[in-house]
């Protein structure tokens, strides 16, 4: 249990994952061991609204035995069917301007050995977006609408074993909505299980470690096992606990648990709950999240049925009212960033690899901690953060009953949230990265006593062992009716003024507080503007990093509020990366007036600038909120908040770039942002001054006078007196070559792992020309393919599968992969009119 209170009781969570690791030389993600990849070889068709606007009548039957698929599309999952566009301008910004609306149906031709006959055959979905209905063999399995949850299908009944099967899946995106780009298709992956009659059932363990020392940790493991078979059993449940390195390779067996024997029914499931000690335990934290796997086995008459692998961490967590958030006893802020699922230009399908690169940036940067806005995530998400050492707000909702669009959560809220809160809970109560869950983000019934209450209650009923939160926009709407009283911790959006108010409350003066959403900064990597922020000529905005939007702040503003309440646990920026959709300010969807729901002088200031917006229809098509653009390439901002959340890590950073000759002799202001605490700046050798920053006051230095000079720009930064970082920004010459950098050197033949290429525009020195927009030519030589290009420009409408792409700013990606099943290596080339190409090699493990 964990307690929020001056007595504060330590708070213990142990983990099981969605992972994907190596039991001996099998490799089996959590969960039952009989499991395998489900994604490949899957047909597919699109009705309904298509991609050009057109419609094309679904006919029934779909689901049949006997259909005529020579027509359909050949793929492999996972697969965003909206992310090929086109861009369109009429669509809405908000959904990334995709035509994300339609019908799909999805086929799957399989057999499943004779031999097999007499087990429990299971289909399990990561994620489908959205109204899932699925067939086998014409007949109808199930339901599941909600898209971005897991769920299991039980495909025995309608099985054919040593036969072929069809598996059909519907999929209906015209009857849903969302304020973002939410994808459309099989986005995840999908994998067939196998067990005997008498098993370990879905999700079906839960460890927790009610006792931690450095000497010795209590291990409690719940199973459930489920009997399918029709006469009663008796189980025998054994559990051992061995390490996992962070390859999912099992290693050293630690110990042992109780072993349990069950007495269940036919067609019934018991709980047992197994415990041992574990002597010296290996704690899970930031810097060295060690892990460990429960592996157990279910015995019927001395024969093993089934065996159950559950990944786990052991950790402490604490939440203080005062003292902030204490990992294992030591206090850590939380340096987090909220961020929507796509991976930019591959859209909502998810990739490890992918995923991970942005991962990497995030933890480059300081950031230690990531909101699943506004849905349950990817199980790869949480496997990441699980090695990769990040904590983890776990979101379920972005509406309940009262809905933000027509189509979103509402419509299914009366029949589906328990059972939704229930599966986002049990796939992934065991993971240590998960510390948090959030029962909604800005939801307009966040006031309601009853409701709130009721959805803390089931995620509480399904995992005691950590806080409930919810992401108010009307902090003391939802502290004044008294429904955050049901909440473990106050989640706030943005709106801080009222703290010291509800710090002195008797009902929230012990409720821990987060910034569950700040900052909103919004800006264009490499552009800046010296008379206003934004540019409706080219929809761009400043990357001064001092636009937001009305509700929100610059960086340095939500880094003083932090300052001048220090309790607080820490903050959530919006955003860690673009995003594709809701392009604010540059977008004119009505749910922006939701976050001025109680300030009617707001809300009427913001329906005139939407109207506006209306009718000029801006292009924008992804979001400015981004630290990091949506190719992946770090804006200013980045720098800022390095500085901040990596103090002693040395780092100058200068904005603008120093190519003005249309100012020469007009004021260019010049900022840095730096650890240290005090800069230098020189122009051409001379020096501009010398400033100093004011702790928890100031987060960047400016000298907002310097006249344009072509040339040098240097800032030398000091730490207490002594140098501690430079950086310099030159005038460039013309754009004369292209210079090419991938992420990585090899890459696995597996049609899923990807290299990012990274192509930069110089002049002959080597320096990045900024405004440098060339058209740049991709292609590939030998065993690889192009997948997509990007360039961080919110209003192009280039399709991401192309081979050209403009550079923005002087930069350009691309990115490739293998070929499937092909060995050796392949050549990536980038050529533009007039300049040097650039090429690289990739080698194929």
């Amino acid at each position: 249990m964990f307690s929020i209170s001056k007595s504060l009781v330590v708070v213990l969570c142990l983990i099981m994952g969605s992972s994907v690791f190596s039991q001996q030389a099998v490799i089996k993600r959590m969960g039952s061991t009989d499991t395998q990849s489900f994604d490949d070889n899957w047909l597919f068709s699109r009705y309904g609204s298509l991609a050009d606007g057109l419609v094309k009548e679904e006919p029934k039957n779909l689901e049949a035995v006997s259909l005529n698929e020579s027509n359909w599309e050949k793929l492999n999952l996972p697969h965003d069917w909206a992310i090929k566009g086109p861009f369109r301008i009429e669509l809405r910004g908000e959904t990334g301007k995709l035509p994300w609306k339609g019908i799909g149906w999805y086929r799957k031709h399989f057999t499943v050995p004779a031999s097999d006959s007499g087990k429990q055959i299971f289909v399990d979905f990561d994620g489908a977006m959205a109204n899932a209905k699925i067939y086998l063999n014409g007949n109808y399995v199930g339901t599941w609408p909600f898209g971005y949850n897991s769920f299991r299908m039980n495909l025995t009944p309608f099985l054919k074993f040593g036969q072929e099967n069809i598996l059909a899946v519907r999929l209906d995106t015209e009857n849903w909505d969302s304020r973002w780009y939410p994808g459309a298709g099989i986005y995840r992956h999908v994998w067939l299980v196998k067990t005997s009659p008498v098993h370990v059932a879905h999700w079906g363990t839960f460890v927790t470690t009610p006792n931690i020392t450095k000497e010795a940790a209590d291990i409690k493991v719940l199973v459930n096992v489920q009997n399918a078979s029709n006469k009663s059993v008796k189980a025998v449940v054994t559990t051992d606990l061995y390490e996992i390195d962070i390859n999912d390779n099992l290693k050293a067996k630690v110990g042992s648990l109780i072993t349990s024997t069950l007495d269940i029914k036919a067609n019934g499931s018991e709980e047992a709950e197994t415990h041992s000690v574990l002597n010296n335990p290996k704690l899970w934290d930031l810097k060295t999240p060690n892990r460990y796997v429960a592996q157990t086995k279910i015995s019927v008459d001395g024969k093993v049925v089934d065996t159950y692998n559950t990944p786990f961490g052991i950790r402490t967590i604490e939440f203080t009212p005062r003292n902030g958030f204490l990992l294992n006893g030591k206090r850590v802020e939380i340096f987090g960033t909220c961020n929507h699922h796509d991976l930019g230009a591959l859209g909502a399908a998810i990739n490890t690899s992918a995923l991970k690169r942005q991962l990497v940036m995030l933890k480059e940067m300081g950031c230690n901690s990531l909101r699943t806005s506004h849905n349950p995530p990817a199980p790869e998400l949480l496997e990441l953060a699980d090695k990769m050492g990040f904590l983890v707000w776990d979101e379920a909702f972005d509406a309940w009953r009262i809905g933000k669009k027509k189509f979103d959560y509402n419509v299914i809220f009366d029949e589906w949230h328990e059972r939704d809160l229930m599966a986002l809970v049990r796939r992934d109560r065991n993971n240590p990265s998960v510390f948090i869950w959030s029962i909604g983000n800005e939801v307009p019934d966040q006031q309601n006593v009853k409701l709130t209450k009721e959805l803390a209650d089931i995620m509480r009923r399904e995992d005691p062992t950590r806080p409930i939160s919810n992401g108010y926009n009307d902090p003391d709407g939802g502290r004044g009716s008294g429904a955050a009283m049901a909440l473990d911790i106050m989640g706030v959006n943005y709106f801080f003024d009222q703290q010291p108010k509800w710090d002195v409350d008797p009902r929230y003066a012990n409720k821990p507080t987060l910034g569950s959403e700040t900052a909103s900064t919004v800006s264009s990597r490499g552009e800046y503007f010296f008379d206003d922020k934004f540019d409706k000529k080219s929809w761009q905005i400043s990357s001064y990093d001092d636009a937001f939007p009305g509700w929100g702040c610059s960086p340095d503003t939500q880094f003083r509020t932090n300052a001048k309440y220090p309790h607080l646990l820490g903050e959530y920026v919006w955003t860690g990366f673009d995003y594709l959709g809701e392009p604010t300010p540059y977008n004119s969807d009505e749910t922006n007036l939701l976050n001025f729901r109680t300030d009617p002088s707001k809300q009427k200031e913001l329906e005139a600038k939407l109207a506006e917006l209306q009718k000029s229809n801006p292009p924008s098509r992804s979001s400015y909120f981004g630290i990091i653009d949506l190719a992946g390439f770090p804006k200013d901002r980045y720098y800022s908040y390095r500085s901040h959340w990596r103090p002693d890590v040395p780092t100058a950073h200068i904005l603008p770039h120093w190519n003005w000759s249309e100012r020469v002799g007009k004021v260019v202001p010049v900022h840095v942002y730096t650890s240290g605490n005090e800069g230098e700046l020189f122009l051409n050798g001379k020096s501009l001054g010398r400033k100093k920053m004011e702790a928890g006051k100031d987060f960047r230095l400016t000298w907002d006078n310097v006249v344009y000079t072509p040339g040098e720009l240097k800032v030398v930064c000091y730490k207490n007196g002594k140098v501690w970082a430079t950086d310099i920004v030159k005038t460039t010459g013309r754009e004369a070559k292209l210079k090419m950098a991938a992420d990585r050197t090899e890459v696995l033949a597996d049609d899923v792992d990807l290299v990012f290429v990274t192509v930069d525009v110089t002049d002959n020195s080597g320096l990045v020309v900024p405004r440098s927009n060339p058209l740049v030519k991709f292609s590939i030589e030998g065993a690889g393919e192009i997948v997509a290009t990007d360039n961080g420009d919110a209003t192009s409408f280039v399709p991401f599968q192309s081979t050209e792409r403009p550079a923005f700013n002087g930069k350009v990606l691309v990115i490739v992969k293998a070929k499937k099943d092909q060995k050796g290596q392949f050549t990536v080339k980038a050529e533009s009119a007039g300049l040097q190409g650039a090429s690289t090699t990739i080698r194929i493990k």
